[in-house]
């Protein structure tokens, strides 16, 4: 055993989307930190669909650069396609979306990395957490190699104790060609953590000429660009976006200088097409070599983004299933088929494949598979994602149940912030469901757990018109700075745009043209800020887009924000830290068992809780009201009576 002379204050365990933007918030707000990944050239690897963004997912990404993260930037920097999705529908639901190069995204993290004062990057395999008193203080390698460190992020993703399918072959491996992580799994349930088993997937990759893409139909990118960093500015300026310095742009500036889009001079199409009839007999033909299908996998599957052969059974009434072709970068012929994720057998593979239009005779480079792996229920973390068994123990990612890299990034963030403040003694930040969709997943991991691979959608977010990706610095950005992530030159930016807003609704709002205000002018629905008289010239494009949704959607905004208002005065309920539920005799045997193993630190995330009721709450509520528990025992003020009255006012 070696002890490494050196000692952190955060070590971060993977390399993964997670690790990445957890090291970097660790390192940038002043804290020594520790990156130890099983193999450094795959650090920020796109396992699946090398994409970011999408429905939701484009949302968090975006939450993610406001606080001072790298996601965003990095898929502006290599995005090969940009297209903002949902326009159709109301603000609340666009969302951007970028296909990017696969390897581009990947080395630019490195460089980001390697270039980051205060961090340190290892290559090495950790097998076990080393614990004392409750309490991380370390972790081992499987060379016996020990590091040190106050606290310890866990972003393993799909590595612990892995197991790869294809047919009913199996492979031990994080990825395939990659090792598993060997061992930490035991670690943590020697730790106190509940270990369980779920499973995803990922489609073959085709040989681009191969392919032919005159029976498929093109899909173009969205122009302008819709980019995902609000530091725009920052793009274009080469000191900022990774690019050298002596770098001069190809496209004269139109794109960012070193990005992809500048040195191809445009963006590149994807494709759609579908699958055939006999796509579908194949598939039912060969059900019984599915791993999936003959239970030879245990975990559970992804239900937001099944396999093929579930979409083929599941939704017997389809007659084909649509396809993306999607290039994964300038410098590969690999094309990504989105939507055929399987894990049949190599040679049926390939049958499916054919009978794909536009791909009778492509070339498939790399099979698809199943991989099923170890993860935690996310229910035994605090909202700062710290462990409630294990002390400065942070766990971020794939391995909290979610799927997706915008999931892990935003966890990432999160967990990297929190333990930055740990160490400088602060109290962690707790984003609310009325904050971020960074809120609304990890209130969802930690107090309704999951059991299957979560997934983020705008759906799960009860105020989403007022967490719309187009105002997330509006909304973060003054979190993100205030812990020392983001610095002031991007803050100040924010302070001047919210102005610039103000500004301009109070102008609408005093400006009279004949008998009407430029607001009620604005407000009609088939009128733009462009077609108004006496419109501002000046005004930024981003500030016009804000003060058009706040007009147009003010009635619907009001109603949430009363909605907000009531949600609030829930979450400023605290309960006591150590609350004992199983003294309180009105409250029923489930609410009372599910209470005490999650531990909520409001009434509000009380109420959110599977299996606590409405009349739950309000014996809750009327036991907080009369006091602390300790003092409840020793007077014995309330009594049935005044229990099953607070269950009558919660039923009426």
């Amino acid at each position: 055993m070696f002890v490494y002379p050196k000692n952190y204050d955060v070590i971060v365990v993977g390399g993964g989307h997670a690790g990445i933007e957890a090291s970097l918030a660790a390192a940038r707000i002043g804290c020594q930190t520790l990156l130890l990944t099983i193999n450094l050239d795959t650090i920020g690897q796109m396992s699946c669909n090398p994409a970011i963004g999408g429905l939701a997912k484009g949302h968090l990404a975006r939450e993610i650069d406001a606080m001072g993260g790298a996601t965003g930037m990095a898929a502006d920097m290599t995005g090969l396609q940009f297209r903002m999705l949902n326009t159709k529908k109301g603000p609340s639901v666009w969302a951007p979306r970028a296909q990017c190069d696969k390897k581009a995204y990947q080395f630019y993290m490195k460089w980001l990395l390697e270039r980051q004062p205060n961090l340190d990057l290892k290559q090495g395999q950790v097998q076990s957490i080393l614990v004392k008193d409750g309490k991380v203080y370390g972790v081992e390698t499987n060379l016996g190699i020990q590091y040190l460190g106050k606290t310890v992020i866990i972003t393993t993703g799909t590595f612990l104790g892995d197991l790869i399918h294809i047919g009913f072959n199996k492979i031990q491996g994080g990825r395939a060609g990659e090792t598993a992580a060997i061992g930490l799994s035991a670690s943590l349930k020697e730790a106190g953590l509940e270990i369980g088993r779920l499973k995803t997937g990922t489609p073959p990759r085709l040989l681009r000429h191969t392919i032919d893409f005159s029976k498929t139909t093109s899909q173009p990118g969205d122009e302008p660009i819709p980019y995902f960093t609000y530091w725009k500015d920052e793009l274009f300026h080469v000191e900022q976006n990774g690019s050298h310095p002596k770098f001069h742009s190809c496209s004269n500036n139109k794109y960012p200088p070193g990005s992809i889009l500048d040195r191809v001079g445009g963006q590149t199409p994807c494709y759609i097409t579908y699958t055939t009839q006999k796509t579908t007999e194949i598939i039912r033909a060969n059900l019984d070599k599915s791993p999936l299908y003959s239970g030879v996998i245990e975990g559970i599957g992804t239900r937001y983004c099944p396999s093929i052969e579930d979409k083929i059974v599941k939704f017997p009434h389809k007659e084909r299933q649509q396809l993306f072709l999607e290039p994964e970068g300038i410098t590969t012929e690999e094309i990504y088929v989105n939507g055929f994720s399987t894990s049949l057998p190599y040679d049926v593979q390939i049958q499916m494949v054919h009978t794909i239009i536009g791909c009778e005779n492509a070339e498939m480079m790399r099979p698809a598979y199943a991989i099923e792996y170890d993860f935690v229920f996310p229910d035994q973390l605090l909202p700062s994602l710290e462990t409630k068994v294990c002390e400065n123990l942070y766990l971020a990612g794939q391995i909290n149940g979610t799927s997706g890299y915008e999931e892990a990034g935003a966890q990432g963030l999160m967990a990297g912030i929190n333990a930055a403040l740990r160490i400088q003694g602060k109290p962690p930040i707790v984003l609310g469901r009325d904050e971020a969709y960074t809120g609304v997943l990890i209130d969802d991991l930690v107090t309704k757990g999951t059991t299957e691979p979560y997934r983020m959608f705008t759906s799960r977010a009860e105020y989403r018109l007022l967490l719309r990706q187009d105002n997330a610095d509006l909304r973060l950005s003054e979190i993100g700075y205030n812990v020392g992530l983001l610095p002031y030159r991007l803050y100040k930016k924010v302070i001047e745009k919210r102005e610039a807003i103000s500004k301009e609704l109070e102008r609408l709002k005093n400006t009279r043209v004949g008998t009407q205000t430029l607001e009620q002018i604005l407000r009609r629905p088939q009128i733009k800020y462009s077609d108004l008289p006496l419109k501002n010239e000046s005004l930024d494009e981003e500030v016009i887009k804000q003060v058009e949704i706040e007009i147009k959607y003010a009635g619907y905004i009001v109603r949430i924000e009363d909605e907000v208002e009531r949600f609030q005065s829930l979450e400023s309920k605290q309960i006591p830290v150590g609350f004992d539920y199983l003294k309180v005799p009105s409250l029923r045997m489930e609410a009372r068992q599910k209470l005490t193993k999650i531990r909520p630190a409001t009434i509000g995330q009380a109420a959110r809780i599977s299996g606590v009721s409405p009349a739950d709450i309000s014996i809750l509520l009327v036991w907080l009201k009369k006091g602390a528990e300790t003092n409840i025992q020793e007077s014995g003020i309330i009594d049935e009576d005044e229990s099953e009255a607070a269950k009558e006012d919660s039923e009426e």
